[in-house]
């Protein structure tokens, strides 16, 4: 009875932001919507081998050109999610995915698809996305009420990954009994229920700045902090890139997530050249080990959403090493199914460091400030996949494909050590081995100094 009772206890807990109406439609929306871009993603790769006879570096071009527009519009992105209505503006960018993933189905379809054209829709698709990730993860903080949102940031990351496990397996699966052509049309469908979803969610309900120029209304009005709408010419983007300047917090983190986004988080790429090159597998056996990382990044986005607090500097680079190190185990792993398993706990390490510093981030950062903050973050995040992607790529074709991915494993362990050792010079502070009553690592205080 007691076990059965504190089971149920996590799991309200763990799910305690979709007791919120608004986040539930937000969250549904997004649920449907990330099975369409891992559907749209593994047929894209698959599309692009086929076209180019299995070249690593047209599949690291293609990704690249996916994420270039991030280092161009993110930062615009955020902008004008500190400056319109988030909602609306997802509305929109939604519409513009479906009709532009409908496109390059028709394409495919009737067999007038050429590598140039894969690689257009991908830098149009990849614009949308520039603009719509810092929209999309300022908007969570519109939707609960402070003190749920670490528990809605995990559960999004949880829908998103929950798509990363069953999204490839519904793209292998789909190339296999319909053709590409075909499972680019179900993504834009994917994309569409998503935007109808949005269009549910209730303004009234919302936190945050509104249309009507304040910030607390709906929902939010009833605690007092109402703040008038920055003019047009006030929301700037430099006034949020020397925000994070100021603060040693953010950039800190942001810095190392920066060399990780480069060098470690290019799973697209090097896993399909893995799988291709390697072990000489077909889509559906892609698709399995996209699906193990996915599946230990559940758990990683289910572990983060249990957190009730902003997580340390020290949380995140410990998230860091463990992912590090394991990438690298999974590049050196022998086998297609030793693989398979090793990229269980990256998965969930990739997350739960992913997760805390999203967290670290937005939870440490003013309101009003918060859209352009994320563009940032986002813009560190994605926007070094296009220069990432054809490095591995170029890498993958000439060193090896292995090389790829315990590469970027052993560079994002060095930065992780890295900021260890700036972090402990910033703050005085040391570390200490414990042995008993069970291993473990203390953080010691900076003594305090006399007056």
């Amino acid at each position: 009875m007691a076990a059965g009772a504190i089971v149920r206890s996590k799991l309200r807990t763990t799910f305690q932001s979709l007791t919120v109406p608004n986040f539930r439609l937000f969250a549904g929306g997004q649920l449907v919507k990330q099975h369409g871009v891992w559907v749209q993603f593994i047929a894209q790769d698959w599309l692009v081998l086929e076209l180019s006879n299995n070249s690593p570096t047209a599949l690291g071009l293609v990704t690249g050109l996916q994420f270039a527009p991030v280092v161009l519009l993110s930062l615009y992105g955020g902008k004008l999610a500190d400056r319109l209505d988030r909602r609306r503006l997802l509305v929109v960018l939604n519409v513009v995915s479906t009709a532009l993933a409908m496109m390059l189905g028709l394409l495919v379809t009737t067999d007038l698809i050429t590598l140039p054209l894969v690689f257009a829709f991908a830098g149009l698709l990849g614009s949308v996305n520039a603009i719509e990730n810092p929209v999309r993860q300022a908007f969570v903080s519109d939707l609960v009420e402070p003190a749920l949102l670490p528990n809605a940031l995990g559960l999004t990351s949880a829908g998103f990954n929950a798509a990363r496990i069953i999204g490839p397996a519904l793209a292998g699966v789909g190339i296999w009994l319909m053709g590409l052509g075909p499972v680019f049309l179900v993504a834009a469908l994917f994309y569409l229920v998503a935007a109808l979803f949005v269009l549910r969610i209730r303004r009234a309900q919302l936190y945050g700045i509104g249309p009507d120029g304040v910030a607390g209304y709906g929902r939010g009005a009833d605690r007092g902090d109402r703040r008038a709408r920055p003019a047009k010419g006030e929301t700037r983007i430099r006034d949020g890139l020397a925000y994070v300047g100021r603060r040693d917090d953010l950039w800190l983190v942001l810095s190392l997530l920066l060399v990780v986004g480069l060098a470690g988080f290019n799973f697209q790429l090097t896993l399909a050249v893995l799988a291709k090159n390697v072990f000489g597998t077909e889509a559906q056996q892609f698709g399995l080990l996209t699906t193990a990382l996915a599946l230990g990044a559940l758990g990683g986005a289910l572990a983060s959403g249990a957190r009730r607090s902003r997580p340390s500097t020290y949380v995140v680079i410990a998230a860091a090493i463990a992912f590090g190190l394991l990438e690298m185990v999974a590049g050196l792993a022998p086998t297609f199914w030793t693989t398979a398993a090793v990229l269980v706990p990256t998965g969930f390490f990739m997350i739960f460091y992913a997760q805390a510093t999203n967290q670290a981030v937005q939870l440490g950062t003013a309101p009003e400030f918060r859209g352009r903050v994320m563009a940032l973050f986002t813009l560190v995040f994605l926007g070094t996949t296009p220069i990432g992607g054809p490095l591995i790529g170029l890498v993958s074709e000439h060193l090896g494909p292995r090389v790829g991915l315990w590469g970027g494993g052993l560079i994002s362990l060095l930065a992780a050590l890295v900021t260890l050792g700036v972090q402990l010079h910033r703050s005085g502070e040391r570390l200490r081995v414990t042995l008993a009553p069970f291993p473990h690592v203390e953080v010691v205080p900076a003594p305090v100094k006399a007056a």
